[in-house]
């Protein structure tokens, strides 16, 4: 259950969404990649950026199979009932749903129950306000 409209980790400065990289080449390259400005669409009030057209096009019509859970917040601190910010590199796609995480220690504790802390944050999401 993706419920990212209200609640997307956006930049202060170009609200950018995964601080501009693009969340469909987790899915289709299996790694992270920047996005580049003129590959841009708006989605749930932020911008998101795309390393090409065929992604932006891809995000464009289904952004809900590519846009990271928990609106890009860290999945370990949405587990905690927490906004932390989600950084785009810490990453790991589970049961086809992209996750990002705060910081590599964050990751490692996450990964140390990664259904039990979906699970959790699936709990605290929908009630969480930023």
């Amino acid at each position: 259950m993706l419920q990212t409209k209200t609640k997307i980790n956006k930049t202060t400065l170009g609200n950018l969404a995964l601080k501009g990289y693009d969340p469909v080449a987790y899915f289709k390259e299996g790694r992270a990649v920047e996005g580049r400005r003129e590959f841009s669409h708006e989605w749930a009030d932020a911008t998101w950026r795309f390393s090409s057209a065929a992604n932006r096009d891809a995000f464009a019509r289904e952004p809900e199979k590519y846009a990271p859970q928990y609106g890009g917040y860290c999945a370990w601190g949405i587990s905690q009932a927490k906004f932390f910010d989600g950084d785009p590199r810490l990453w790991r796609i589970v049961n086809g749903k992209l996750y990002v995480n705060y910081n590599e220690e964050i990751e490692k504790t996450w990964e140390q129950d990664i259904p039990g802390f979906i699970a959790k944050a699936d709990g605290h999401w929908p009630t969480l306000e930023k």
